[in-house]
C-alpha cells in the first residue's frame, strides 16, 4: 500500500456521499467516500492509502483527463519482472509504487530519473488514519 501524509481542508457531503479535499504539499487531492469516521475534520492530518495497482503512470500527456489526482512525480526505481513492472515514484519526501504491465513500461520507455503524472482516482485515495498532531 502506497501511503502519503496530507491535511484535509474541505469536506463536501450530500446524504452518505462524500467528497473530501486534502492539502499535500500544495497539491489538492480528492477522495470519495460513503462514510467518514468522526474523526475526520477539516484541519485534521491524515495518512491517505492507495493501492500500487491503482496508480496510473503517464508520460509526456497531453489534454484533459477526469480523474481528480494529478501528480508530478520522478521515477526513483523500475523493476520489470515477466509481466508486471514495480515503479518507485517520488513526490516531494514521498515514495509511492505503481504497479503496471511489462508492457505499458517498455511501450512508454519509462526510466529511472524520467518525470511524469501520476493519476490516482478519487474512489480509489482512502484514509488509512487520523494522525494526532
Amino acid at each position: 500500500m502506497s501511503q502519503l501524509v496530507a491535511t484535509i481542508k474541505k469536506i463536501n457531503s450530500i446524504d452518505n456521499l462524500n467528497i473530501v479535499e486534502f492539502d499535500f504539499h500544495g497539491l489538492t487531492l480528492k477522495m470519495m467516500s460513503l462514510d467518514l469516521n468522526t474523526d475526520v475534520q477539516v484541519g485534521k492530518k491524515v495518512k491517505l492509502s492507495v493501492k500500487p495497482t491503482n496508480i496510473s503512470i503517464a508520460k509526456n500527456l497531453i489534454g484533459e483527463i477526469s480523474l481528480s489526482n494529478q501528480i508530478v512525480a520522478t521515477i526513483e526505481n523500475l523493476e520489470n519482472g515477466q509481466l508486471l513492472s514495480s515503479v518507485s515514484l517520488k513526490v516531494h519526501n514521498t515514495l509511492l509504487e505503481s504497479i503496471i504491465t511489462v508492457d505499458s513500461s517498455k511501450r512508454m520507455n519509462l526510466q529511472i530519473g524520467d518525470e511524469v503524472s501520476i493519476f490516482i482516482k478519487a474512489s480509489d485515495l482512502s484514509i488509512g488514519e487520523v494522525l494526532n498532531d
